[in-house]
C-alpha cells in the first residue's frame, strides 16, 4: 500500500469536518456524558467531548463512519482536549491516556474497515492534538503582562503523554492544530520529536494554524509567513491553517504558505462565520464553491473542515476536489 506522501503527490486528500457540530446532534445530557462508569463523579462533566471515546464510544465511531461515507481519507481522533492541562477542568487528568489511546483505537478501527473494503481509497488517521486552555506566550493578566499561566516544559510533559497513548491507539499521523500560540505549538513538536527519538520511528505531522482576525495574524501575533518560518525546521508532512475564518478569508494566507513552504499545504476552514448564536449558516455548496480557488490556484494538498461542518460538507468537497490536481511540493 502508498504511504501518504506518495498519494499526497498524486491527489487532494479529504479531511473530515467538525466531531462537535455532529455530537451536538445528539443533544447529549450530564448523565449521557457520565455514563456508568463515572455517574458519581462529582464534578460537572457535560461539554467534555473527549469523555465520551469512554462513555458513548458508539456515537464517536458513528460520526467518523459519516465522515468516511461522505468520502474523507483522513479521520482525526476525538482528542482535541486530550492533554492534563484541557482535563484539569473536569478533575480527569489521571484519564488522558485511557482518553487517548481509546480515541485512537475507536478511529483506527473504523478507517480500518473501510479500507478494507475500497482498498485504492486507504484511509487515515490523524490523531489530533489541541492547543490547550493556555497560552505559553501572553499573559492571561492585563495588570502583569510578564505573568505566565504554563511553562514550555509543563506544555511539553503534557504534550509527551498524548502523543505516546494516541501513537499506542494506532493513529497513523498527528496534527497538531488550531494554534493561536506558536509557542504551545513548538512544545507539541518538541515533545513528538523527543517520542520518535524514543521510539526509533518517524511519523508524518501535519501543522495548523489559525488566524484569528482580518488583521491576518495569530492570536500571538505572527502573520502566515512568520508562522511558517517559526515551526519549518520541524519536518512536516503539511503546513496549513483551520478555524477562525470561514473558506473564503483564509484563501491570501494559503495563497502565502503556498509559495513559500517545502511540505504539502492543508486548510480546513469553518463553515463561514458564526452568525449571532454562535451558529455556522454556511450551506456545503457554498463552502465547496469557496474552496474551489484553492483548488484552480493549486495551492492545497489536503483540505476538510472545521467548526460547523458536516458529513454534507465533506461529500460537497470530495466531489469538488477529485477534478483538481494537487499542490506539487
Amino acid at each position: 500500500m502508498k504511504n501518504i506522501l506518495e498519494i499526497l503527490q498524486e491527489r487532494i486528500l479529504v479531511l473530515d469536518g467538525a466531531m462537535g457540530t455532529m455530537l451536538q446532534r445528539y443533544s447529549f445530557t450530564e448523565e449521557d456524558f457520565r455514563g456508568e462508569r463515572f455517574k458519581d463523579w462529582e464534578h460537572p462533566l457535560q461539554g467534555n467531548n473527549d469523555l465520551l471515546s469512554l462513555t458513548q464510544p458508539e456515537a464517536i465511531a458513528a460520526v467518523h463512519r459519516q465522515y468516511l461515507e461522505a468520502g474523507a481519507d483522513i479521520l482525526e481522533t476525538n482528542t482535541f482536549s486530550g492533554t492534563t492541562i484541557a482535563m484539569a477542568d473536569y478533575h480527569l487528568e489521571d484519564l488522558v491516556y485511557e482518553l487517548n489511546y481509546e480515541s485512537a483505537r475507536i478511529a483506527k478501527a473504523v478507517a480500518a474497515e473501510f479500507t478494507q473494503k475500497e482498498p485504492h481509497k486507504p484511509r487515515f488517521v490523524a490523531g489530533s492534538i489541541g492547543p490547550t486552555n493556555k497560552t505559553a506566550s501572553m499573559s492571561p493578566n492585563v495588570n502583569d503582562p510578564g505573568f505566565r499561566a504554563i511553562s514550555f516544559d509543563e506544555l511539553r510533559i503534557a504534550y509527551k503523554q498524548q502523543v505516546e497513548a494516541l501513537l499506542d491507539g494506532g493513529v497513523d499521523l498527528l496534527l497538531v492544530e488550531t494554534i493561536f500560540d506558536t509557542l504551545n505549538a513548538k512544545a507539541a513538536l518538541f515533545a513528538i520529536e523527543e517520542v520518535k527519538e524514543e521510539r526509533h520511528i518517524d511519523v508524518p505531522i501535519m501543522v495548523s494554524g489559525t488566524i484569528t482576525d482580518a488583521s491576518g495574524r495569530t492570536l500571538s501575533g505572527q502573520t502566515a509567513e512568520a508562522f511558517l518560518i517559526s515551526v519549518a525546521h520541524i519536518p512536516m508532512l503539511t503546513v496549513g491553517f483551520n478555524c477562525a475564518l470561514g473558506a473564503k478569508q483564509l484563501v491570501p494566507h494559503l495563497e502565502v504558505l503556498a509559495g513559500k513552504a517545502s511540505c504539502g499545504i492543508s486548510a480546513h476552514p469553518n463553515a463561514g462565520l458564526p452568525n449571532a448564536f454562535g451558529e455556522y449558516d454556511e450551506t456545503p455548496r457554498q463552502m465547496a464553491e469557496q474552496i474551489r480557488e484553492y483548488v484552480e490556484k493549486g495551492l492545497v494538498n489536503i483540505v476538510g473542515g472545521c467548526c460547523g461542518t458536516t458529513p454534507e460538507h465533506i461529500t460537497a468537497i470530495t466531489d469538488l476536489v477529485e477534478n483538481f490536481a494537487p499542490r506539487k511540493f
